[in-house]
């Protein structure tokens, strides 16, 4: 993925979304689905990672709404699903702009 701001191109990956069946749920399933998809983003050196989903519960994990930096998706979504962390911080100062999915994502 990529933010689009005036000034340049930052590189940001995103977190897939993710489904528990609802037998399986409330088990902690999801929870160390995320933590294992944002630790070797961390390790492969991403410094910002993106996620479309449930405000409450990516928010256990750091994830804040993008808007909040100035940050929007391509995509018609509600404001609050799009969500940002860093990896690293202060990989957000001063990151606004349009987040664009690679070309094979939007074609799926």
């Amino acid at each position: 993925m990529t933010i689009h701001a005036p000034d340049r191109v930052r590189e940001a990956t995103g977190l897939a979304p993710l489904a528990v069946d609802p037998a399986y749920q409330h088990c902690g399933i999801g929870s160390h689905l995320v933590v294992q998809g944002l630790d070797p983003c961390r390790e492969s050196g991403y410094r910002i990672i993106v996620v479309l989903g449930h405000p409450t519960y990516y928010a256990r994990f750091g994830f804040v709404p993008a808007r909040l930096h100035g940050i929007s998706l391509e995509l018609d979504v509600p404001n609050d699903a799009f969500m940002v962390i860093e990896l690293e911080a202060g990989a957000l100062n001063g990151c606004t702009g349009v987040t664009r999915y690679v070309a094979e994502f939007m074609s799926l």
